[in-house]
C-alpha cells in the first residue's frame, strides 16, 4: 500500500509499506493491505511504517488519517522523521514542560504545557524507537 504523509510545509514522506500503525483520538489502531476505508482524527504520538523488515518511526502532531483503495494519507501540520529527530532538544523541551507543569502558579496555561509535554515525549519516542 502506499503511504503519503503531508504537511503544509512539505511532503515528510511518499512510499510503500506493507503496514501502519497511527495514534488515532481513539488509541492506536493498525492498518494492512486491502484494509476497509477509513478516515480519522489523529492524536500527537507516533506513526509507524513497516516495510519488510524495517520500520520507520514518524512523531505526528495530531492530523487526519484516511485509508482507501491502498492509499494511507496523514495531513497534519507538523510531523517529523525519527531518524531527523534532535533528540537533546527534545529533552530540553521535555524538561521545560515538565517543569512548568510542576509550577503552581494559578496564571499557567495547563493545556498548552501539557501539549508540549506530549510533543515532546512523541519526538522522543520516534527517536529513540529502534
Amino acid at each position: 500500500m502506499q503511504l503519503k504523509i503531508i504537511t503544509q510545509e512539505r511532503i515528510v514522506y511518499e512510499g510503500e509499506v506493507d503496514e501502519l500503525t497511527v495514534h488515532t483520538t481513539n488509541g492506536y489502531i493498525g492498518i494492512l493491505k486491502d484494509h476497509i476505508p477509513i478516515t480519522t482524527s489523529l492524536e500527537i504520538g507516533v506513526t509507524k511504517a513497516k516495510t519488510g523488515d524495517n520500520y520507520k518511526y514518524f512523531a505526528t502532531m495530531g492530523g487526519v488519517f484516511q485509508f482507501k483503495d491502498n492509499n494511507a494519507v496523514i495531513l497534519t501540520d507538523v510531523c517529523e522523521d525519527g531518524c531527523e529527530i534532535d533528540v537533546t532538544r527534545a529533552n530540553a523541551a521535555k524538561e521545560r514542560a515538565e517543569a512548568r507543569l510542576a509550577e503552581k502558579n494559578a496564571e499557567l496555561d495547563t493545556q498548552r504545557a501539557q501539549a508540549a509535554l506530549a510533543r515532546a515525549l512523541a519526538r522522543l519516542q520516534a527517536a529513540l524507537t529502534k
